[in-house]
């Protein structure tokens, strides 16, 4: 706190947010009420813990820290080395890695930063790299392009060509993949994706790679908490290196990790190319909180408490896919392996950015998806789900046959909708919806709302107390 000694200039360094900035606390405080009285079904999105967002938020903000562990370009980093070397040691533990056999990379502040890094590593501007194309659940960093732009670094830098899934079961076609790496010759094949809701053979990838004298990447952003649950194949049995995010099903702060092996001929110089393209190629001073906060959520993960969790993860997106289905609605690949759901509306005439819009005047949170077949990532043919969140939240199977009825209601109005716009347009849509007060679509939309939102608030959020929750001012109430 402050001293009657402390200058005017320094005052404000002492004074909570609340007091300092009311615009920036208010804004918060909607977003806390946003997530408590809704249903987040984001499948990239997660709710972490209370121990992880106070390591986030901690004093190490402070410090900086170039460079690796007693290899630092700052002074005053004996503290920061104990944390980094603790949590590169947690990661490896969650993972059950030896640590003979690999190594990790914390450092990085995302996962397409974890991606960029890794291809720095592992090959050289102008080689070639082989990724499942996005319209077919991959992720922009696997090389996605379009036939007018190249859209990310990795295809800028890099020279691409996607590999897909089958059209009659929507599943990695892994029989076409090793016939084109086989004439493309990539330097590198990575595999993983942002809506694929499938397990992956990585087997079979690592039988394709060493045929083409390919590395083998996993980008396991989505599934890394069910693959250190052991709820799905391992990636490390067979890959050089693995990249994931950390706010996904690992349920930590959003960050980025890179695997590498160590215990090859082949990959013998892994190590100093991998921190080498972290720092100083692609990023500087590493985010010290952030480390941190992994560290906390790592620990947590390797607790037998987070297999179980997985499981229900799994079991509620089954359930949910299921729920669909019995529903009569088309998901791809008919159902899921993980924690996702891909729901394909074209059958119903819906576009993924109009389900998308309503749902966020229903309160509950998804995103627009491609679809295999699609030609626009704007307006889609369908929406991506994901159960970690509610599953967060204590939600179980027949918790999710609420949720999946929910969404049934909402495809339903979302017809109606339609119907009373007279056309396709999105904004067409949005008009009636929040502005045709003497329509039926608008009293169904009130309606299902109220109802939402009275089924969310029986659930926890982690990380606030709920029992000194009132709505802040200027919330927008749909």
């Amino acid at each position: 706190m402050a001293t009657p000694n402390t200058p005017a200039y320094n005052k404000p360094l002492y004074e909570p947010l609340a007091q300092i900035d009311p615009e920036v606390q208010n804004i918060i405080d909607k977003e806390i009420w946003r997530q408590f009285t809704g249903l987040e079904l984001i499948a990239s999105e997660n709710l972490t813990s209370l121990a992880t967002m106070e390591a986030n938020g901690s004093i190490l903000t402070n410090k900086y820290s170039e460079g690796l562990p007693s290899a630092r370009y700052y002074g005053g980093n004996e503290y920061i080395d104990e944390l980094e070397n603790l949590c590169r040691k947690r990661a490896l533990e969650a993972f059950h890695l030896d640590p003979a056999k690999w190594g990790v990379n914390v450092q990085p502040y995302s996962g397409s930063t974890a991606n960029f890094a890794a291809l720095t590593a592992l090959i050289q501007p102008q080689d070639r790299l082989m990724g499942l194309g996005l319209p077919d659940g991959g992720h922009l960093t696997h090389g996605y392009y379009t036939a007018k732009k190249k859209m990310t670094a990795s295809s800028i830098y890099f020279q691409s060509f996607p590999y897909s899934i089958t059209p009659d079961t929507n599943l990695i076609d892994y029989a076409s993949l090793a016939q084109q790496a086989k004439i493309f010759k990539p330097r590198l094949i990575i595999c993983g994706a942002s809506a694929y809701p499938r397990d992956w053979d990585y087997a079979e990838l690592k039988k394709t790679a060493e045929k083409e004298g390919a590395y083998l990447m996993a980008d396991i952003a989505h599934t890394s908490g069910l693959i250190a649950a052991q709820e799905l194949n391992n990636p490390f049995e067979y890959c050089d290196v693995v990249t994931t995010t950390t706010h996904k099903t690992l349920r930590g702060p959003r960050a980025g990790l890179i695997f590498f092996r160590k215990d090859s001929e082949h990959t013998k110089d892994l190590e100093k190319r991998v921190n080498d393209a972290v720092f100083p190629a692609c990023q500087g001073g590493p985010h010290n909180n952030t480390i941190a906060a992994i560290a906390t959520a790592l620990k947590q993960a390797a607790d037998p408490s987070f297999k179980e969790y997985a499981k229900q993860v799994i079991a509620n997106a089954k359930t949910l896919a299921d729920e669909l289905v019995a529903h009569g609605y088309k998901l791809q690949t008919g159902g899921t392996d993980n924690h996702l759901v891909l729901w394909d509306l074209r059958p119903l005439g819906l576009t993924g950015s109009k389900i998308e819009k309503v749902c966020d005047l229903m309160g509950i949170t998804i995103n627009k998806n491609a679809v295999s077949g699609d030609a626009s990532a704007q307006t889609p043919g369908g929406i991506r789900l994901g159960t970690s969140a509610i599953t967060s939240r204590d939600m179980k199977q027949e918790d999710i046959k609420v949720v999946a009825s929910f969404l049934h209601r909402t495809v339903q109005l979302s017809l109606l909708l339609q119907k009373e716009a007279g056309t396709k347009m999105l904004k067409d849509f949005v008009r009636v919806a929040t502005t045709d007060v003497g329509k039926e679509g608008y009293a169904k939309v009130k309606e299902l709302r109220k109802e939402v939102e009275e089924f969310a608030i029986k659930w926890p959020l982690p990380g606030v107390k709920i029992n000194d929750m009132k709505k802040p001012e200027g919330f927008i109430d749909h």
